[in-house]
C-alpha cells in the first residue's frame, strides 16, 4: 500500500506582530537581568495595546534595571518609530506591576526540599522536544519555510528594499506530504502590513516573484498558489490596532503544530522555569537521536513536579521510524534535572532576545541546536 498523501500547514508571525512585540520586550528584560545577575529569577509578562505597555510579573534579582528604557529600546528595534501611529517607541506609556518571586517557589527552586539542596523545577508541567530529518535544520519543513518568509520580509523592511513594508505580518506555508516525506509546497499565504501608497497587485507580485523564490529556495515552484492580504488592505497593524500579550504564539515558537506542546510559553522566563529550559533540552536530546541515526523522527516528553529535581516521567516516541527501545535507552542517558540541563546548555547567559522571533528551534548559534 502506498503511503497516503496529505497537506500540512504551519504559521509564523513577524517581530512586529503584537504578541511578538510583547515577547521581545519580556526577553529583553530577562537578558538585562542575566547580563548582570546570572542567578536572577525572572517571570516577566507584557501586554501592549494602543499607546499602553504594561509590564507585570515576578522578578527577584541582585540588580536593578531600567524597565522603561528596555521596553522603549525594544519597540524601537522592531521598527515602531512612526510618531503618527498610536504605538511608537517614544510615545507609549509604560506601567509596571512587578513584584518579587513568591517565597514558596524560591524554596523549591533553591533546592531546600531536595537531597543535597539540589535545584528543583520552577513549576510543574509537561514539555516536548521534537526532531525530524526532513530538513537540514532537523525541523518540519512547513514551519522552516514560514519562518524564512517572515525573516526575509523583515530584512527587506529594515533595509528599505521595499519601503512600503510595515512591521506587522503573518506567513503560512502548506506542504504536500507522502507518508513522512515532503513532496513540495502547495500554497503560501502572507498578510503583511503596508503603507497606503502601494497597490495590492504590486504586493502580490513582490511576494510571488521576489520574496518567495528567495525565501523558499529549492522548494519554490510555479505551481504554488499564493494568497496575499486576503482582506485586501492591511494599513492598521501592530499594537496600535490589536492587543498583544506574551506567550500567545507557542506553536509558531516551536514546531508549527507538527509535534505536541505542553502549553508553557518561553519568553520572559529564566531557565529555572522548566517550561523553557526543559523544552530546550528535549529538543537537544531529540536532535541527538536523529543525528545518531536511531530514528528519522522523534518526540520526547518530560514531566516535572514543582520543587523536585528529578522528572516525574520521560517518554520517547519514534513513530515507527526507528528503534524505539534503543532511542529510549539513549535518551535516558541524558540528565533532565534542572541544574544539569542549565549547565549542559549554559543557559545562564543573556541569549534570549535572539530566540524570540522566527522560532526557538532550528536556528544556528543556539546551544540546544549544536
Amino acid at each position: 500500500m502506498n503511503p497516503r498523501q496529505y497537506v500540512f500547514t504551519s504559521e509564523s508571525v513577524s517581530e512586529g506582530h503584537p504578541d511578538k512585540v510583547c515577547d521581545y520586550i519580556a526577553d529583553s528584560v530577562l537578558d538585562a537581568h542575566l547580563a548582570q545577575d546570572p542567578q536572577a529569577h525572572v517571570a516577566c509578562e507584557v501586554l501592549c495595546k494602543g499607546s499602553n505597555v504594561i509590564l507585570a510579573g515576578e522578578i527577584s534579582s541582585a540588580v536593578a534595571v531600567d524597565y522603561e528604557r528596555i521596553a522603549r529600546d525594544a519597540i524601537r528595534e522592531i521598527g515602531y518609530t512612526d510618531p503618527t501611529q498610536e504605538f511608537n517607541a517614544d510615545g507609549v506609556r509604560i506601567q509596571q506591576f512587578i513584584t518579587a518571586q513568591a517565597p514558596e517557589i524560591a524554596v523549591g527552586v533553591g533546592g531546600r526540599i531536595n537531597p543535597g539542596e539540589e535545584q528543583g523545577a520552577g513549576d510543574q508541567g509537561i514539555m516536548f522536544g521534537y526532531a525530524t530529518n526532513e530538513t537540514p535544520e532537523l525541523m518540519p519543513l512547513p514551519i522552516v519555510l514560514a519562518h524564512r518568509l517572515g525573516q526575509m520580509l523583515a530584512q527587506h523592511r529594515h533595509a528599505s528594499v521595499e519601503p512600503w513594508l510595515r512591521p506587522d505580518a503573518k506567513t503560512q506555508v502548506s506542504v504536500l506530504y507522502e507518508g513522512d516525506k515532503p513532496l513540495g509546497v502547495s500554497s503560501v499565504l502572507i498578510s503583511t502590513q503596508h503603507s497606503s501608497d502601494v497597490d495590492s497587485n504590486y504586493i502580490l507580485e513582490y511576494v510571488a516573484r521576489q520574496l518567495a523564490p528567495r525565501a523558499l529556495g529549492n522548494w519554490y515552484s510555479d505551481h504554488i498558489s499564493f494568497t496575499v492580504n486576503p482582506a485586501d488592505s492591511f494599513l492598521q497593524g501592530g499594537p496600535s490596532a490589536d492587543c498583544g500579550v506574551t506567550g500567545r504564539k507557542i506553536i509558531a515558537d516551536t514546531y508549527g503544530g507538527a509535534a505536541h506542546h505542553g502549553g508553557g510559553a518561553f519568553s520572559g522566563k529564566d531557565p529555572s522555569k522548566v517550561d523553557r529550559s526543559a523544552a530546550y533540552f528535549c529538543r537537544y536530546a531529540a536532535r541527538q537521536v536523529v543525528l545518531h541515526g536511531l530514528a528519522r523522527r522523534v518526540e520526547i516528553q518530560v514531566a516535572y513536579a514543582i520543587g523536585l529535581a528529578k522528572p516525574v516521567s520521560l517518554k520517547v516516541e519514534t513513530f515507527g521510524t526507528g528503534d524505539t527501545l534503543s532511542a529510549e535507552s539513549f535518551v535516558n542517558r541524558f540528565d533532565f534535572r534542572p541544574a544539569a540541563m542549565i549547565e549542559r546548555l549554559n543557559l545562564l547567559q543573556p541569549i534570549y532576545r535572539k530566540t524570540t522571533n522566527y522560532g526557538h528551534f532550528g536556528r544556528p548559534g543556539l546551544p540546544w541546536e549544536v
